[in-house]
């Protein structure tokens, strides 16, 4: 499993935007075989950061999904969204493998 990470820079003044052009992710990322895990919006400290996270079984899945999502209506207007509202001002991704089962100290060799 691979997890991509968006940092996105965001026009805060376009929030609304943004969270709309989000939502539409969260719903369509497990359509196409991924699972989401939220995006995460500005409370505290720059009021221009987001996160987005979200997992694909491999490098392959994921490279097939970017492929289909250019030929898909929705995400098509998805994208228009955020090039007409101009509420992202870029962005960065970054991929990761998760760990996501924890283990005991004695599992771990640890006592």
């Amino acid at each position: 499993m691979i997890t991509c990470t968006v940092r996105y820079e965001i026009d805060p003044g376009k929030l609304e935007a943004f969270e709309r052009y989000a939502r539409f992710w969260i719903y369509k990322i497990p359509q196409m075989g991924g699972t989401h895990h939220g995006y995460h919006l500005p409370h505290e400290g720059p009021n221009d950061i987001a996160y987005c996270h979200f997992s694909f079984p491999s490098l392959a899945a994921y490279e097939a999904y970017r492929t289909r999502m250019w030929e898909d209506d929705e995400c098509k207007a998805a994208y228009a969204l955020a090039t007409e509202t101009q509420c992202i001002r870029r962005y960065d991704r970054s991929f990761t493998r998760p760990v996501l089962d924890g283990a005991s100290p004695a599992d771990l060799g640890l006592m």
